[in-house]
């Protein structure tokens, strides 16, 4: 075993602390504080994330807008992980000019950064799945992108309960529906939107957008990415 791999399996296990962690009691008690910054927000905005994220879900079911090149079996393991922290910081760029762009540009285009982002954040996950050899043309590796994205976008709860199907997931994927509109995407939403509202909030504001716009997507994309690496660590290693 090389050195490489004894430092990523250590990675991993430490990782894997933080997700099994129970929720504290700031956790428990932000659910009424997110509650009132939700109320805050116009109602535009919950339309618009509403949709994006539905339209996400549907076509990572369904679609093949997203789809990677056939998956390198045969490639060393170091070498992946290269690959993908290049992944994560060319996508981390896109992220943070896109933020200060649609930052910049008020409310209207404040509101645009939502699916925009998405689209990022989806791309992505598709990349790594197949640098790391998973081929994304089967639909449960597709879902398995969805808890990857959950993982990294819930509530500490939440996040337990993810993390366990995800551990088991040869078992738990016996268990997948059968069909795609048995997928639980209003749960998806609600946790993604509460984890990212006070951001985007901000984003909105005159002056600021800018620079929260892309302060926001680079941090999101930089949790992206170490939850992304070590959840493949976990089927891989």
């Amino acid at each position: 075993m090389n050195r490489y791999y004894i430092k990523a399996s250590m990675e991993l296990h430490e990782w894997k602390k933080k997700m099994r962690k129970k929720p504290s009691i700031i956790n428990k008690a932000s659910k009424g504080v997110q509650n009132k910054i939700n109320s805050m927000l116009p109602q535009k905005y919950h339309e618009i994330v509403t949709a994006a994220i539905k339209n996400m879900v549907k076509v990572v079911l369904t679609g093949s807008e997203y789809m990677s090149k056939k998956p390198d079996v045969l490639m060393p393991f170091e070498e992946r992980e290269r690959l993908v922290r290049e992944k994560i910081n060319f996508y981390k760029k896109t992220a943070m000019l896109e933020g200060a762009g649609t930052g910049a540009g008020g409310i209207l285009l404040g509101l645009a950064d939502f699916p925009l982002l998405l689209s990022i954040k989806i791309k992505f996950l598709y990349d790594v799945a197949s640098i790391y050899g998973f081929d994304v043309r089967d639909y449960k590796e597709r879902l398995y992108i969805l808890k990857i994205f959950q993982l990294a976008f819930s509530s500490q709860t939440s996040v337990n309960k993810v993390f366990n199907e995800m551990e088991n997931w040869e078992e738990y994927s016996k268990l997948l529906p059968s069909s795609l509109e048995l997928f639980n995407w209003r749960e998806f939403q609600q946790e993604y939107r509460d984890y990212i509202d006070i951001a985007k909030l901000l984003q909105l504001v005159p002056g600021i957008g800018a620079v929260v716009g892309a302060y926001a997507n680079s941090k999101l994309m930089d949790k992206l990415g170490v939850t992304a690496m070590n959840a493949y660590r976990m089927r891989i290693l």
